[in-house]
């Protein structure tokens, strides 16, 4: 065993976020962390990284081992170069150089600093840090990030491009636990292919939290928190399904027996007591009164059970006998509830005409001679790396609808699109002038900048629709939402206005497992037309449509 975990108890305030969590890892394992957005996985992480000492219970590593995690903040390493930031963060690095860089200048003769700076060298060779320079480049190289950020500052990068250094800093860090923490949001597909090979290849243990399916499809095991607790499923994503469906139906029916067992508790004790008033006998007073007071106190130990969150995949759950299905779907845990058009269109109008486009900004061409047409409930997915130029596409597209000037310049061909339309966008970023606001004030803006009214109780609704606390959620800053619910405030957002396009980046990055089913289902219903990039193979084989090359 490598590293053995028992919270007993973790709270936020009132708020308790664990309650006798317990897992191992073992040596080389490969483990996907799952779980509802806001259940506390990075959370997790701060607690075996020691950032996070306030919780009962222990966490005992196996002695020796070294632990490497993915930075969350970077106050105090803005002014680093790139470079020094990764080597600095390795393993015995900054001792093992400060000892090769300084020795030969001061150990003369003395036979103590001659020996520590031979076991230095040989260290440092072990270690492979003489060729560290070159393998971090070479994976720059692998997740597409330009060779000029090696020698910027860390401060100067994007959210996106910090994220990507935090994954190299790990892998080349060859530690014997790597935790890291949605490695795969903003990877374009060579990138994601890359970080894949890498986990399969790695020898230490890697815990990665992620909903990306893809990755989950290559770990070893999966570990679910769940109502403050671990669940462990030996195998990959597929083997979870299967799993989670029979431990899930299991707990359904044992919940189901209990809620029946209290409604027979409620009118036992209502029957006792009338017993008990009708008899005229002491003992028989006492046996009606004695059975009173045993359901009494069955009754309070089964009420105080809380409700596990139950959620089987749709794929699963359709194969559910009648009796299950109908208890499942009525204990189910509650999950987002989108707003999509689903009223059938008469029509299949065209909406947006591409032909032999070229676009790029100054004199530098992005790609050439894309063509596609896009009609009323159809779908078509932009493919290609990152930098490709999918972005600047649908921005230009964007431009043509509004009536505005795009930014980039058009080499060779044109855009056609239905005046008036009205659109619906999913961004990765939000818009920074909503970070100030509370969430209740960010939504009523979204909606006032599209001109569509909105009043107090249609805000409350939306909040719980989308799984927010309509209260205290929101009067929360937007800047302090977890990344979970900057999505979902995003996805409302994006369909305030009733749109008839939408178009979709990277849409399922933050979001949990039910929650992307449920983004899929919606947009399976949704009767407008959709333009969507994304490099999660599950969600665009789910979406389908045509699928457009951006670049080579």
């Amino acid at each position: 065993m490598l590293i053995s975990v028992d919270v007993t108890e973790k709270s936020f305030g009132d708020k308790v976020l664990y309650t006798g969590l317990k897992f191992d890892v073992q040596p080389g394992e490969k483990i996907g962390l799952i779980g509802r957005n806001g259940t506390g996985k990075s959370t997790l992480f701060n607690l075996i990284t020691e950032d996070d000492t306030d919780y009962q219970g222990e966490i005992i590593a196996k002695r020796g081992t070294v632990i490497i995690s993915s930075r969350q903040e970077h106050h105090g390493h803005e002014d680093k170069m790139v470079l020094e930031y990764i080597q600095g963060d390795l393993p015995e690095y900054v001792e093992l150089s400060h000892i090769i860089d300084t020795y030969p200048e001061t150990m003369g003769d003395d036979t103590r600093k001659i020996q520590k700076y031979s076991e230095a060298l040989d260290r440092f060779v072990q270690l492979g840090y003489y060729q560290t320079e070159d393998q971090i480049s070479h994976a720059f190289d692998d997740y597409q990030l330009d060779q000029k950020l090696l020698h910027a500052n860390l401060g100067d990068l994007s959210g996106g491009q910090k994220r990507m250094i935090e994954l190299i800093k790990v892998q080349r860090s060859r530690g014997d636990l790597a935790l890291i923490d949605e490695p795969t949001n903003h990877m374009d597909y060579v990138a994601k292919e890359a970080f894949i090979s890498w986990l399969n290849a790695a020898t230490e243990a890697v815990v990665v939290i992620t909903h990306d399916r893809d990755v989950l499809r290559t770990v070893d095991r999966i570990i679910e928190i769940r109502d403050g607790k671990a669940y462990p499923f030996r195998g990959n994503y597929e083997a979870y399904l299967k799993i989670n469906k029979n431990q899930i139906t299991a707990q359904v029916n044992e919940y189901d027996l209990t809620q029946r067992r209290i409604v027979n508790l409620r009118d036992d004790i209502i029957r006792f007591r009338r017993l008990k008033e009708k008899a005229r006998d002491p003992g028989t007073i006492r046996r009606f009164k004695s059975q009173e007071q045993q359901a009494v106190a069955e009754l309070a130990k089964l009420s105080n059970l809380e409700k596990p969150s139950f959620w089987i995949d749709q794929e699963s759950a359709g194969d559910l006998n009648t009796k299950m299905t109908v208890a499942y779907q009525k204990y189910k845990a509650q999950n987002i509830k989108l707003g999509t058009n689903k009223d059938e269109s008469q029509s299949s109008r065209l909406l947006v005409q591409l032909d032999k486009l070229s676009l790029g900004y100054g004199d530098d061409v992005l790609f050439k001679d894309v063509s596609f047409s896009l009609r009323e409930g159809e779908r078509i997915r932009l493919h290609g790396r990152n930098g490709a130029g999918k972005t600047t596409l649908v921005s230009a597209i964007m431009a043509e609808v509004e009536g505005t000037k795009a930014k980039s310049t058009a080499f060779a061909g044109t855009i056609a699109t239905e005046k008036e339309l009205k659109l619906g966008l999913y961004e990765q970023e939000i818009d920074s002038k909503y970070l100030p606001m509370t969430l209740h004030d960010a939504i009523e803006q979204v909606y006032m900048d599209k001109d569509v009214q909105v009043s107090d109780q249609k805000i409350k609704q939306l909040l719980s629709n989308y799984l927010f606390n309509p209260i205290t959620d929101g009067l929360m800053p937007v800047s302090r939402l977890s990344g979970g619910q900057k999505a979902r405030f995003q996805l409302i957002r994006m369909l305030c206005n009733d749109p008839q396009i939408l178009i979709l980046d990277e849409p399922t990055n933050h979001l949990d497992l039910p929650s992307i089913e449920e983004l899929e289902n919606a947009l399976g219903d949704y009767k407008g037309a959709v333009i969507y990039i994304s490099h999660d193979s599950y969600f665009a084989s789910k979406l389908g449509g045509e699928t457009v090359t951006i670049g080579s």
